[in-house]
């Protein structure tokens, strides 16, 4: 399976984006669907998460009440939805999969799949 993240691009503070993950295979009910970013010279960081089936999200503190994970079935595309963009969320996202459908791991080590990441750009 191959995934697909899009949708990035330079905004100024307050503005709003919406990255797009999708698979080449479409997503697999028991799947979770994970959002990374990963900044210059930083670790790469859980941001948000998605239980493919149950639909059951989970957020890291930073981003909680600004970003909101979803997905469209028929569309077979996972959303992350940004506002409120801050200059500290300017990073290379990147979208993941873990196999293990039942915990929305933050551990970029339980991801098996990555995108290629979509470059997100937040001016002051």
């Amino acid at each position: 399976v191959q995934l697909q993240a899009s949708g990035g691009g330079s905004v100024q503070a307050g503005g709003s984006l919406r990255l797009s993950c999708t698979a080449s295979s479409g997503f697999f009910s028991n799947w979770v669907i994970g959002w990374f970013r990963q900044a210059p010279g930083l670790e790469r960081e859980f941001v948000a998460g998605i239980i493919w089936r149950r639909g059951r999200t989970n957020y890291a503190d930073s981003v909680q009440d600004r970003f909101t994970i979803s997905r469209d079935g028929a569309k077979e595309t996972v959303y992350l939805q940004m506002n409120s963009l801050k200059p500290e969320d300017t990073a290379l996202y990147y979208c993941a999969t873990d196999p293990d459908g039942h915990v929305i791991a933050t551990q970029k080590d339980a991801y098996d799949v990555w995108g290629q990441g979509t470059l997100v750009t937040v001016s002051s």
